[in-house]
Protein backbone atom coordinates (compact mmCIF):
# COMPACT_ATOMS: atom_id res chain seq x y z
CA UNK A 1 0.00 0.00 0.00
CA UNK A 2 1.07 3.61 -0.57
CA UNK A 3 1.88 5.41 2.66
CA UNK A 4 0.47 8.83 3.49
CA UNK A 5 -0.46 11.19 6.28
CA UNK A 6 -3.63 13.29 6.24
CA UNK A 7 -3.06 16.60 8.02
CA UNK A 8 -6.31 17.99 9.41
CA UNK A 9 -6.53 21.63 10.47
CA UNK A 10 -9.54 21.78 12.82
CA UNK A 11 -9.59 25.60 12.72
CA UNK A 12 -10.03 25.77 8.95
CA UNK A 13 -13.30 26.47 7.18
CA UNK A 14 -16.79 27.55 8.08
CA UNK A 15 -17.56 24.41 10.09
CA UNK A 16 -15.55 21.44 11.44
CA UNK A 17 -14.63 18.87 8.81
CA UNK A 18 -13.48 16.27 11.33
CA UNK A 19 -16.72 14.23 11.40
CA UNK A 20 -16.57 13.89 7.61
CA UNK A 21 -12.95 12.79 7.30
CA UNK A 22 -13.60 9.10 8.00
CA UNK A 23 -15.48 8.71 4.73
CA UNK A 24 -12.63 10.36 2.78
CA UNK A 25 -10.05 8.17 4.51
CA UNK A 26 -12.08 5.07 3.68
CA UNK A 27 -12.03 6.06 0.00
CA UNK A 28 -8.25 6.44 0.07
CA UNK A 29 -7.78 3.12 1.89
CA UNK A 30 -9.99 1.35 -0.64
CA UNK A 31 -7.80 2.85 -3.38
CA UNK A 32 -4.66 1.37 -1.82
CA UNK A 33 -3.43 4.08 0.54
CA UNK A 34 -2.29 3.49 4.12
CA UNK A 35 -3.36 6.77 5.71
CA UNK A 36 -2.71 8.13 9.19
CA UNK A 37 -4.79 11.17 10.23
CA UNK A 38 -2.95 13.78 12.29
CA UNK A 39 -4.67 16.86 13.69
CA UNK A 40 -2.70 20.11 13.88
CA UNK A 41 -2.23 21.75 17.28
CA UNK A 42 -0.34 24.87 18.42
CA UNK A 43 2.50 22.61 19.58
CA UNK A 44 2.45 20.50 16.42
CA UNK A 45 1.67 22.72 13.42
CA UNK A 46 1.18 21.56 9.85
CA UNK A 47 4.72 22.28 8.69
CA UNK A 48 6.21 20.04 11.38
CA UNK A 49 3.90 17.15 10.48
CA UNK A 50 4.78 17.62 6.80
CA UNK A 51 8.49 17.65 7.61
CA UNK A 52 8.14 14.38 9.50
CA UNK A 53 6.37 12.90 6.47
CA UNK A 54 9.25 13.87 4.18
CA UNK A 55 11.83 12.52 6.63
CA UNK A 56 9.87 9.25 6.80
CA UNK A 57 9.76 9.11 2.98
CA UNK A 58 5.97 8.90 2.89
CA UNK A 59 4.56 8.92 -0.60
CA UNK A 60 1.98 11.63 0.00
CA UNK A 61 0.66 14.26 2.36
CA UNK A 62 -3.06 15.03 2.11
CA UNK A 63 -4.19 18.32 3.59
CA UNK A 64 -7.71 18.82 4.92
CA UNK A 65 -7.70 22.58 5.33
CA UNK A 66 -7.64 25.86 3.46
CA UNK A 67 -5.11 27.65 1.26
CA UNK A 68 -3.01 28.74 4.22
CA UNK A 69 -2.55 25.14 5.32
CA UNK A 70 -1.95 24.00 1.74
CA UNK A 71 0.69 26.67 1.19
CA UNK A 72 2.44 25.84 4.45
CA UNK A 73 2.66 22.15 3.58
CA UNK A 74 3.64 22.84 -0.05
CA UNK A 75 6.61 24.88 1.16
CA UNK A 76 7.89 21.87 3.10
CA UNK A 77 7.24 19.29 0.37
CA UNK A 78 8.87 21.33 -2.40
CA UNK A 79 11.96 19.58 -3.66
CA UNK A 80 11.04 16.23 -2.08
CA UNK A 81 9.53 13.07 -3.55
CA UNK A 82 6.43 13.36 -1.34
CA UNK A 83 3.20 14.25 -3.18
CA UNK A 84 0.70 16.91 -2.13
CA UNK A 85 -3.02 16.12 -2.20
CA UNK A 86 -5.75 18.51 -1.07
CA UNK A 87 -9.11 17.79 0.55
CA UNK A 88 -10.74 21.24 0.44
CA UNK A 89 -12.20 22.05 3.86
CA UNK A 90 -11.07 25.66 4.23
CA UNK A 91 -12.86 28.94 3.62
CA UNK A 92 -11.82 29.83 0.06
CA UNK A 93 -9.93 26.73 -1.18
CA UNK A 94 -8.58 28.51 -4.24
CA UNK A 95 -5.97 25.86 -5.06
CA UNK A 96 -8.52 23.05 -4.90
CA UNK A 97 -11.02 25.03 -6.96
CA UNK A 98 -8.40 25.65 -9.65
CA UNK A 99 -7.94 21.88 -9.79
CA UNK A 100 -11.67 21.40 -10.31
CA UNK A 101 -12.39 20.07 -6.81
CA UNK A 102 -15.52 21.18 -4.97
CA UNK A 103 -14.97 22.66 -1.55
CA UNK A 104 -16.74 21.45 1.55
CA UNK A 105 -19.75 23.67 2.25
CA UNK A 106 -23.45 23.53 3.10
CA UNK A 107 -24.38 22.26 -0.35
CA UNK A 108 -21.49 19.81 -0.81
CA UNK A 109 -21.39 17.57 2.25
CA UNK A 110 -19.52 14.83 0.37
CA UNK A 111 -16.84 17.10 -1.09
CA UNK A 112 -13.99 15.52 0.88
CA UNK A 113 -14.69 11.95 -0.14
CA UNK A 114 -15.32 13.10 -3.71
CA UNK A 115 -11.91 14.85 -3.70
CA UNK A 116 -10.27 11.76 -2.22
CA UNK A 117 -11.80 9.58 -4.94
CA UNK A 118 -10.73 11.87 -7.75
CA UNK A 119 -7.20 12.31 -6.42
CA UNK A 120 -6.77 8.56 -5.83
CA UNK A 121 -7.40 7.98 -9.54
CA UNK A 122 -5.64 11.16 -10.67
CA UNK A 123 -2.18 11.93 -12.00
CA UNK A 124 1.01 13.44 -10.61
CA UNK A 125 2.14 16.80 -11.96
CA UNK A 126 5.14 18.96 -11.21
CA UNK A 127 4.33 22.59 -10.40
CA UNK A 128 6.31 25.73 -9.74
CA UNK A 129 6.82 27.17 -6.28
CA UNK A 130 7.47 30.86 -5.65
CA UNK A 131 9.88 32.22 -3.06
CA UNK A 132 10.21 35.54 -1.27
CA UNK A 133 13.51 35.94 0.55
CA UNK A 134 13.82 32.13 0.48
CA UNK A 135 10.36 31.62 2.01
CA UNK A 136 8.18 29.50 -0.29
CA UNK A 137 4.61 30.10 -1.44
CA UNK A 138 2.30 28.17 -3.76
CA UNK A 139 -0.42 30.62 -4.83
CA UNK A 140 0.59 34.25 -4.39
CA UNK A 141 2.65 36.68 -2.33
CA UNK A 142 2.58 40.45 -2.25
CA UNK A 143 2.12 43.74 -0.47
CA UNK A 144 -0.47 46.48 -0.52
CA UNK A 145 -4.14 46.77 0.25
CA UNK A 146 -4.80 43.04 0.03
CA UNK A 147 -2.03 42.30 2.54
CA UNK A 148 -3.41 44.99 4.86
CA UNK A 149 -6.83 43.31 4.67
CA UNK A 150 -5.42 39.86 5.38
CA UNK A 151 -3.54 41.21 8.36
CA UNK A 152 -6.73 42.87 9.62
CA UNK A 153 -9.00 39.82 9.40
CA UNK A 154 -6.68 36.89 10.20
CA UNK A 155 -7.01 34.86 12.26
CA UNK A 156 -10.81 34.64 12.09
CA UNK A 157 -13.16 32.53 14.13
CA UNK A 158 -15.65 30.19 12.46
CA UNK A 159 -18.57 32.63 12.73
CA UNK A 160 -16.61 35.35 10.92
CA UNK A 161 -15.67 32.90 8.16
CA UNK A 162 -19.37 32.31 7.54
CA UNK A 163 -19.62 35.87 6.22
CA UNK A 164 -16.47 35.36 4.07
CA UNK A 165 -16.75 37.62 1.02
CA UNK A 166 -19.04 40.15 2.73
CA UNK A 167 -16.57 40.68 5.55
CA UNK A 168 -13.66 40.94 3.11
CA UNK A 169 -15.48 43.50 0.96
CA UNK A 170 -16.57 45.59 3.95
CA UNK A 171 -13.08 45.71 5.40
CA UNK A 172 -11.70 46.38 1.93
CA UNK A 173 -13.73 49.56 1.57
CA UNK A 174 -12.91 50.63 5.13
CA UNK A 175 -9.16 50.13 4.72
CA UNK A 176 -9.12 51.67 1.25
CA UNK A 177 -10.42 54.92 2.73
CA UNK A 178 -7.14 55.40 4.56
CA UNK A 179 -4.75 53.57 2.24
CA UNK A 180 -2.57 55.87 0.16
CA UNK A 181 -0.48 53.22 -1.50
CA UNK A 182 3.19 52.42 -1.12
CA UNK A 183 6.12 54.12 -2.84
CA UNK A 184 8.07 51.28 -4.43
CA UNK A 185 10.82 50.50 -6.86
CA UNK A 186 10.44 47.20 -8.68
CA UNK A 187 13.18 45.67 -10.78
CA UNK A 188 13.26 42.58 -12.98
CA UNK A 189 16.29 42.08 -15.17
CA UNK A 190 16.98 45.43 -16.82
CA UNK A 191 13.41 46.69 -16.34
CA UNK A 192 12.57 49.16 -13.58
CA UNK A 193 9.21 50.51 -12.39
CA UNK A 194 8.79 53.24 -9.78
CA UNK A 195 5.44 54.52 -8.57
CA UNK A 196 2.98 54.53 -5.68
CA UNK A 197 1.24 51.18 -5.74
CA UNK A 198 -1.95 50.07 -4.03
CA UNK A 199 -1.12 46.42 -4.70
CA UNK A 200 2.11 44.72 -5.81
CA UNK A 201 1.86 40.95 -6.05
CA UNK A 202 3.43 37.86 -7.59
CA UNK A 203 0.92 35.20 -8.61
CA UNK A 204 1.45 31.57 -9.57
CA UNK A 205 -2.18 30.83 -10.54
CA UNK A 206 -5.01 32.56 -12.43
CA UNK A 207 -7.34 33.35 -9.48
CA UNK A 208 -6.81 35.94 -6.78
CA UNK A 209 -8.48 37.50 -3.72
CA UNK A 210 -9.91 34.27 -2.37
CA UNK A 211 -10.80 33.14 -5.86
CA UNK A 212 -13.19 36.05 -6.43
CA UNK A 213 -11.03 37.66 -9.13
CA UNK A 214 -9.25 36.19 -12.13
CA UNK A 215 -6.19 38.41 -12.00
CA UNK A 216 -3.81 36.28 -14.11
CA UNK A 217 -5.96 34.51 -16.73
CA UNK A 218 -2.92 33.23 -18.62
CA UNK A 219 -0.89 32.04 -15.63
CA UNK A 220 0.46 28.48 -15.70
CA UNK A 221 1.75 26.66 -12.66
CA UNK A 222 4.42 24.77 -14.57
CA UNK A 223 5.92 27.39 -16.92
CA UNK A 224 8.80 28.51 -14.69
CA UNK A 225 7.36 32.03 -14.43
CA UNK A 226 5.49 34.19 -11.94
CA UNK A 227 2.90 36.77 -12.99
CA UNK A 228 3.70 40.13 -11.39
CA UNK A 229 1.04 42.81 -11.00
CA UNK A 230 1.76 46.41 -9.99
CA UNK A 231 -1.47 48.35 -9.48
CA UNK A 232 -0.86 52.06 -8.94
CA UNK A 233 -3.05 54.54 -7.07
CA UNK A 234 -3.52 56.34 -3.79
CA UNK A 235 -7.26 56.91 -3.25
CA UNK A 236 -10.46 54.93 -2.85
CA UNK A 237 -11.53 56.09 -6.31
CA UNK A 238 -8.30 54.70 -7.75
CA UNK A 239 -9.01 51.39 -6.04
CA UNK A 240 -12.56 51.26 -7.41
CA UNK A 241 -11.42 52.08 -10.95
CA UNK A 242 -8.64 49.47 -10.92
CA UNK A 243 -11.02 46.87 -9.47
CA UNK A 244 -13.53 47.59 -12.22
CA UNK A 245 -10.83 46.81 -14.80
CA UNK A 246 -10.20 43.42 -13.19
CA UNK A 247 -13.90 42.61 -12.84
CA UNK A 248 -14.51 43.40 -16.53
CA UNK A 249 -11.29 41.59 -17.53
CA UNK A 250 -9.91 44.68 -19.24
CA UNK A 251 -6.97 45.00 -16.85
CA UNK A 252 -4.35 43.29 -19.02
CA UNK A 253 -3.59 46.55 -20.82
CA UNK A 254 -5.39 49.09 -18.60
CA UNK A 255 -3.78 52.37 -17.49
CA UNK A 256 -2.28 52.31 -14.01
CA UNK A 257 -1.67 48.55 -14.10
CA UNK A 258 1.67 46.96 -14.91
CA UNK A 259 1.85 43.25 -15.67
CA UNK A 260 4.93 41.22 -16.49
CA UNK A 261 6.02 37.61 -16.31
CA UNK A 262 9.44 36.82 -14.90
CA UNK A 263 11.38 34.23 -12.97
CA UNK A 264 12.78 36.87 -10.61
CA UNK A 265 11.98 40.38 -9.37
CA UNK A 266 12.85 42.66 -6.45
CA UNK A 267 10.56 45.01 -4.52
CA UNK A 268 12.14 47.93 -2.66
CA UNK A 269 10.38 50.46 -0.40
CA UNK A 270 11.25 52.87 2.39
CA UNK A 271 8.91 51.12 4.82
CA UNK A 272 8.31 47.44 5.48
CA UNK A 273 4.57 46.70 5.53
CA UNK A 274 3.05 43.30 6.07
CA UNK A 275 2.95 40.77 3.23
CA UNK A 276 0.32 38.20 2.41
CA UNK A 277 1.54 34.78 1.36
CA UNK A 278 -1.09 32.24 0.31
CA UNK A 279 -3.67 34.33 2.15
CA UNK A 280 -1.76 34.54 5.44
CA UNK A 281 -0.08 37.65 6.93
CA UNK A 282 3.72 37.46 7.04
CA UNK A 283 6.45 39.90 8.11
CA UNK A 284 9.77 39.77 6.23
CA UNK A 285 12.78 42.05 5.96
CA UNK A 286 13.01 44.31 2.91
CA UNK A 287 13.97 44.39 0.08
CA UNK A 288 11.82 41.50 -1.12
CA UNK A 289 13.51 39.16 -3.58
CA UNK A 290 11.03 37.06 -5.54
CA UNK A 291 12.02 34.05 -7.60
CA UNK A 292 10.43 30.91 -8.94
CA UNK A 293 11.62 27.36 -8.35
CA UNK A 294 10.46 25.69 -11.54
CA UNK A 295 8.56 22.37 -11.31
CA UNK A 296 9.66 21.95 -7.72
CA UNK A 297 6.56 20.39 -6.15
CA UNK A 298 4.78 17.12 -6.93
CA UNK A 299 1.00 17.40 -6.68
CA UNK A 300 -1.90 15.03 -7.17
CA UNK A 301 -4.29 16.32 -9.83
CA UNK A 302 -7.71 14.82 -10.61
CA UNK A 303 -8.12 13.46 -14.13
CA UNK A 304 -9.04 16.33 -16.48
CA UNK A 305 -8.85 18.74 -13.52
CA UNK A 306 -7.02 22.07 -13.62
CA UNK A 307 -6.21 21.80 -17.31
CA UNK A 308 -6.23 25.59 -17.71
CA UNK A 309 -3.48 25.89 -15.11
CA UNK A 310 -0.98 23.72 -16.95
CA UNK A 311 0.95 24.18 -20.16
CA UNK A 312 -0.60 22.43 -23.17
CA UNK A 313 0.41 18.84 -23.86
CA UNK A 314 3.41 18.63 -26.12
CA UNK A 315 5.08 21.75 -24.75
CA UNK A 316 8.47 20.88 -23.20
CA UNK A 317 8.02 20.43 -19.46
CA UNK A 318 4.26 19.94 -19.66
CA UNK A 319 4.18 16.18 -19.27
CA UNK A 320 2.72 14.46 -16.23
CA UNK A 321 4.96 12.42 -13.99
Amino acid sequence: MSSAVLIYNPAAGRFPAGPLLDRAVRVLVDAGWDVAVVKTTPSRPAHEIAREAVESALEAVFVAGGDGSVGTVAAVLAGSETLLGVLPSGTANVWATELGLRRLDWTHWFALEDAADRLASGTVRLVDVGEVNDRAFLLWAGVGLDAVLVDAIEPRDRIEKTFGILQYATLGVWNALGWAGLEMRVTSGEQVWEDRYMVAVASNIPSYAGGVLELSPNAKVDDGMLDFWLISGRTLLDAVVRLSYVLTRTHLDAPGIVHFQASEATFEASSAPVLQMDGEPVHLEWPLHFRVKARRLKVLVPESGGSDMFMPAGVPGSEAE
